[in-house]
């Protein structure tokens, strides 16, 4: 089994996140590629001593972005895990 810290790589933190966890209990997290829900499951529920219910997984794409006058590059796709938990549970990813 893979260490959870690998799996986890960070947590997502916009606008839209944070409203998700204060109102849904839905945290956002950038997950290694190769991760599977189950593996995701359980490296939450290892870290943060949460029980989780569902889980989200979806891959971001890469975008076309300049990288300097006129070269052209990409950004790095990657993949998103949306977490949700059971009521009356939470994680301090802000502070």
């Amino acid at each position: 089994m893979v260490e959870p810290i690998k799996i986890i790589k960070e947590p997502i933190i916009t606008e839209k996140t944070t409203a998700k966890m204060e109102s849904e209990r839905k945290y956002s997290f950038k997950v290694d590629p190769r991760a599977n829900k189950s593996a995701i499951k359980n490296a939450v529920e290892h870290m943060f001593n949460v029980k989780v219910i569902k889980i989200n997984t979806k891959i971001r794409k890469s975008k076309p972005r300049t990288v300097r006058l006129r070269q052209e590059g990409r950004t790095a796709s990657w993949k998103e895990a949306i977490v949700t938990l059971q009521k009356g549970q939470s994680i301090d990813i802000l502070g």
